[in-house]
C-alpha cells in the first residue's frame, strides 16, 4: 500500500508540473471570461452610451431601424445578421456572419446606439483582446485541433485532481490533515497551503473540468449521454427555396415566434441573409438555466411566415437537459452574480496549486542535493 501511495504522489507531481501549467492558463483565462462583456465595455468606452429608455422587447420598432442602419452601412453583406436581446437598456449588439460558414467562422461584431440609428463600433471576432482570450481559453488559438487538446487537458486535469486527493487522503488522521502549521519551514508551509487549497476547491474544480471537457468534445459528450440516458434531440436549420416574393416584416416574424412560445423571453433573432435565408428566433423558456444562450428556437419562412421548425426545451429528455446546464455551470451564470464571482475566484486556484507545487518541488530537490553532497555514499531519500 505504501508503494502505491508513493507512485500516486509521483504521478501527481509530474502530471501537475506538466498538465498543471496548461490548467493554469485555462483557469486564468476562464476567470477573465466570466466578466468578459463587462471588461470589453470598459476597454471600449465608445459603446458605453446612456440608455434612452427601457430595453427593446418583442414588438419594439428599434429592431427594424437597427436592421435598416446595418443594411445601409454595409449593403454588400448579404449573409446573416444576428441580434442579441440582452434585456438591458443601452447599445445593441449584433453579429454578422456569411451564410453557411459554420458556427466558429469569423464573425463581425457591431454595436449600435440604443435607438438603432448609429454604428458605434465594428470589430472582427478574434482581432480584439477579449475575443482573443476567449479563443485561447476554448481552443488555445489552434481552432478545432486546439479544442481537442483542451478536451484532453480536461480529462488529464480530472486525473490530476483525483490523484491529489488520493495522495492527501489522511488514513484516519483527519484533524492533522486539515491543519496549517504556522511558522513552519517553507517546505512544510507550501505543502499545507497546496493541500488545503486543493481539498477545499476540489469539488468545484472537478465540476469545471468536467463541464469544460464536455463543451470541448460535444460529439463524444452526446454519444455518452445517448448511451446512458436517451438520444440527444438536435435541430438542423431548415433550408428555404429562393423566392422573389417579398420578405415579411421583422416585427411580424417576431410576433409569430412569440405566439408559438408565449411564456418565453426573446434572447436572439437572425434575419434572412440573401436568397434561401430564413428567420431564426431563439428564446428562453421558463426553467432554462441559460439566459444568454437558451435552447429553444423557432425557424420561419421569410416570405410566408410559416413555421418551418421548432425546438422547445420544455419537451427535452434527460440528455438534452444535462447539455443545457453545461455552459451555465461552467461560467457560473447559473448561480447569478454570486455564481460568477465564485467561478472567477476558482480560476486562480490552479495557478496557486501549480506555483506552490513547483516551489516546493524545487526546495525538495535542493534539500536532497545538499543531503547527497554530505553523504556521497548514500542515495537521497525520496520525499
Amino acid at each position: 500500500m505504501a508503494r502505491v501511495r508513493i507512485l500516486v504522489r509521483q504521478g501527481h507531481l509530474w502530471l501537475g508540473l506538466s498538465v498543471g501549467a496548461l490548467l493554469l492558463v485555462l483557469g486564468l483565462t476562464g476567470s477573465v471570461l466570466v466578466f468578459y462583456q463587462e471588461i470589453d465595455r470598459w476597454l471600449h468606452p465608445e459603446i458605453a452610451q446612456p440608455a434612452l429608455g427601457p430595453a427593446p422587447g418583442w414588438d419594439s420598432p428599434v429592431w427594424s431601424q437597427a436592421l435598416h442602419t446595418l443594411q445601409r452601412q454595409w449593403p454588400e453583406r448579404q449573409g446573416l445578421w444576428r441580434f442579441e436581446v440582452s434585456g438591458v437598456p443601452g447599445p445593441l449588439a449584433v453579429r454578422y456572419q456569411e451564410a453557411h460558414s459554420g458556427h466558429h467562422a469569423k464573425r463581425v461584431m457591431v454595436w449600435l446606439s440604443a435607438d438603432g440609428q448609429q454604428v458605434l463600433r465594428a470589430d472582427t471576432w478574434g482581432d480584439y483582446l477579449m475575443t482573443w482570450i476567449y479563443d485561447l481559453h476554448m481552443a488555445l488559438q489552434m481552432g478545432d485541433e486546439g479544442r481537442r487538446w483542451v478536451g484532453w487537458a480536461g480529462l488529464a486535469s480530472s486525473v490530476l485532481l483525483l490523484s491529489g486527493l488520493a495522495a492527501w487522503w489522511p488514513q484516519g488522521r483527519w484533524r492533522q490533515a486539515f491543519q496549517y502549521k504556522r511558522g513552519a519551514p517553507p517546505i512544510r508551509s507550501l505543502r499545507d497551503l497546496h493541500k488545503l487549497a486543493g481539498v477545499f476547491s476540489l469539488f468545484f474544480l472537478l465540476l469545471l473540468t468536467l463541464t469544460g471537457w464536455m463543451l470541448a468534445w460535444p460529439n463524444e459528450t452526446r454519444s455518452v449521454l445517448t448511451a446512458v440516458w436517451d438520444p440527444v434531440a438536435t435541430l438542423s436549420p431548415p433550408s428555404v427555396s429562393p423566392s422573389s416574393a417579398p420578405v415579411i416584416p421583422l416585427e411580424q416574424a417576431l410576433q409569430r415566434a412569440h405566439e408559438r412560445m408565449p411564456q418565453s423571453r426573446l434572447a436572439w433573432f437572425e434575419v434572412p441573409g440573401g436568397a434561401g435565408g430564413r428567420y431564426m428566433v431563439r428564446v428562453q423558456q421558463p426553467g432554462d438555466p441559460s439566459d444568454r444562450f437558451p435552447h429553444s428556437y423557432v425557424f420561419m419562412d421569410p416570405h410566408s411566415g410559416e413555421v418551418l421548425a421548432q425546438q422547445d426545451r420544455n419537451q427535452f429528455g434527460t440528455s438534452n437537459r444535462i447539455l443545457n446546464w453545461l455552459h451555465p455551470l461552467h461560467d457560473g451564470s447559473a448561480g447569478g452574480l454570486g455564481g460568477r464571482l465564485l467561478v472567477c475566484g476558482l480560476g486562480f486556484i490552479p495557478a496557486l496549486l501549480w506555483l506552490t507545487g513547483l516551489w516546493r518541488w524545487r526546495l525538495v530537490r535542493r534539500a536532497n542535493a545538499r543531503g547527497a553532497a554530505r553523504r556521497p555514499d548514500q542515495r537521497p531519500r525520496p520525499r
